[in-house]
């Protein structure tokens, strides 16, 4: 078979599969009369819509007045599908490829992946609602093509088995000083991926907690709803798609930044200023009003950062503070110089990789105030990579203690 043919013979099957994760829900819906007055071709352009949304694609509809609306919104759950569906394609093609033939296999997969955006986004037009044919063709592509990618060098193991492109050879035929640079910097990213890492393993724990201690509002909300079965089940299923996102919310919510549920809503950890909420019952898990300990939640990037921190201790890959060492005799004023320095460059990796996050988790319903849902990107980005920097100068400069040998 040839690799352009496998390539859209494998994409095109994750296109298949995820869209019928969105084709079961609905028809059950369907089928059991939840959609009053929709026949089976407005279902399946509901079911079009959904497969579009899952992948990001903004949505525009008319609203009876006479406005229109854009409803955008990233459900991070929803896309990891794709993702993963993807990524286990790559590998797939990987295997099937030799070296520097792996465009041909991807140029098939990512064409067929764009038809069906395309052909959804054709499908999800109803009159009431609608998607641009572009977006739909090329929205999609960003979660299939991360995960093909990811997923064919998961198997080829490097590079130059994937694109011919040795890279660990063009790295040893630099400098000592190139080699060293470019060590110090790698960690430093690794170190700053870490700290956003551990931030949002540690407001993903938060948001956990918060559920538990509301989970009693939670289940008034269902009670209210009354959506039967399927249609609870279903709620359920969208409202886990979004639960990245609302770790992402709850990690902006930790570092004092907060986030919005409305235009004029600010939820931090020190009060809760929000107007009449959506529906939704995982909405009922957020607090009102002051909190007495809010606060505290500002060490949780802290923390992160001195995890950083003292990783980058163990790592063993400070070069910068070697050549101080070199240039300068004062130790007490090249080893505050270097670890201040490392601080402000891993706090700037987690800072960009928390706006990047905080800025695809964002949504909107256009629909009156609910046009800004989520944190602020920029806030955000400023907030932790501050916090972060604290804990990385904190943990690297107690990495010394922690790593002290036991007395025998």
């Amino acid at each position: 078979m040839p690799l352009w043919l496998q390539g859209v013979f494998e994409l095109g099957q994750a296109a298949v599969i995820s869209a019928l994760l969105v084709i079961v829900p609905v028809a059950a819906v369907w089928l059991s009369g939840g959609f009053a007055g929709r026949d089976a071709l407005d279902s399946a352009r509901l079911a079009a819509q959904g497969w579009l949304v899952m992948h990001g694609v903004p949505i525009q509809f008319n609203l009876p007045d006479g406005a229109t609306g854009v409803l955008s919104a990233v459900p991070l759950g929803l896309a990891l599908i794709p993702f993963l569906l993807a990524w286990r394609a790559g590998r797939r093609l990987a295997r099937a490829s030799y070296t520097d033939q792996l465009w041909q296999a991807m140029l098939g997969a990512l064409g067929i992946y764009a038809l069906c955006g395309l052909g959804a986004a054709y499908l999800s037009d109803d009159g009431q609602a609608s998607a641009s044919l572009v977006a739909g063709a090329l929205i999609p592509l960003i979660a299939a093509g991360l995960g093909a990618v990811t997923g064919a060098y998961r198997e080829a193991g490097a590079w130059s088995r994937l694109i011919g492109v040795d890279l660990a050879s063009w790295i040893a035929r630099t400098s000592q000083h190139s080699r060293w640079t470019g060590s110090y910097m790698w960690s430093v990213v690794r170190a700053g991926l870490l700290g956003i890492t551990a931030t949002l393993g540690f407001s993903a724990l938060l948001l956990a907690v918060t559920l538990g201690l509301h989970w009693a509002s939670v289940v008034a909300i269902y009670e209210r709803l009354d959506a039967g079965m399927v249609g609870g089940s279903v709620l359920t299923l969208a409202q886990l798609g979004f639960l990245p996102n609302l770790v992402v919310w709850a990690a902006s919510w930790s570092s004092g930044a907060g986030f919005a549920l409305g235009t004029g809503s600010s939820i931090s950890p020190l009060a809760t200023s929000a107007g009449p909420l959506p529906a939704v019952p995982i909405l009922g898990a957020i607090p009102a009003g002051a909190l007495e300990y809010g606060f505290a939640a500002l060490a949780i990037p802290v923390v992160a950062g001195l995890l950083a921190g003292w990783w980058f201790f163990r790592e063993g890959e400070n070069h910068f503070d070697e050549w101080l060492e070199i240039k300068v005799d004062a130790r007490w004023f090249t080893a505050s110089l270097s670890t201040v320095c490392l601080g402000l460059q891993v706090g700037i990796v987690s800072g960009i990789a928390a706006g990047l996050l905080a800025w695809v988790s964002r949504a909107s319903l256009g629909i009156g105030r609910l046009v800004d849902l989520g944190p602020d990107p920029l806030w955000t980005a400023l907030w932790v990579a501050a916090e972060v920097a604290v804990g990385v100068v904190i943990g690297y400069a107690a990495g010394p203690l922690l790593e002290r040998e036991p007395r025998r």
